[in-house]
């Protein structure tokens, strides 16, 4: 696809090995292919995640999972304005394979804008320091 692919997109592959630590604790691994469509072209983007590391590609071939969604709603996923099982649900993304790869690999994705932790709120509100 050529142009679809926003610069919150990009930014979010490019920084993606770097956060693997923080994200990849625990014992999972294999390979997440993302297809992402726009109109009539699409691109794909690889991630092989193991503890504490991800690689990320743009190659194509066999993978452990399979995710499938435009390039606006994966734009949306990525600057905190959509929610991914949210998506699927109203069948704007489709998956297919290992689920626990994607939700694994959905903890990269930030929280909505405003959203705040609700131990802090719950601090706040009974007058407890923060």
């Amino acid at each position: 696809m050529t142009g679809a692919t926003t610069e919150a997109t990009e930014r979010f592959f490019a920084t993606l090995p770097a956060r693997a630590p923080a994200v990849l604790r625990g014992p999972v691994r294999g390979t997440l292919l993302l297809r992402l469509t726009s109109g009539a072209d699409s691109e794909h983007w690889r991630v092989e995640m193991a503890p504490g590391s991800a690689r990320v590609t743009r190659d194509t071939g066999p993978a452990d999972a399979y995710w499938f969604g435009s390039a606006d709603l994966f734009d949306r996923l990525v600057t905190g304005r959509a929610h991914g099982i949210s998506s699927m649900l109203r069948n704007e993304s489709t998956l297919a394979g290992d689920v626990l790869l994607y939700l694994v690999f959905r903890q990269f994705f930030p929280d909505p804008p405003g959203t705040r932790d609700p131990r802090a709120v719950a601090r706040e509100q009974s007058g407890r320091p923060v």
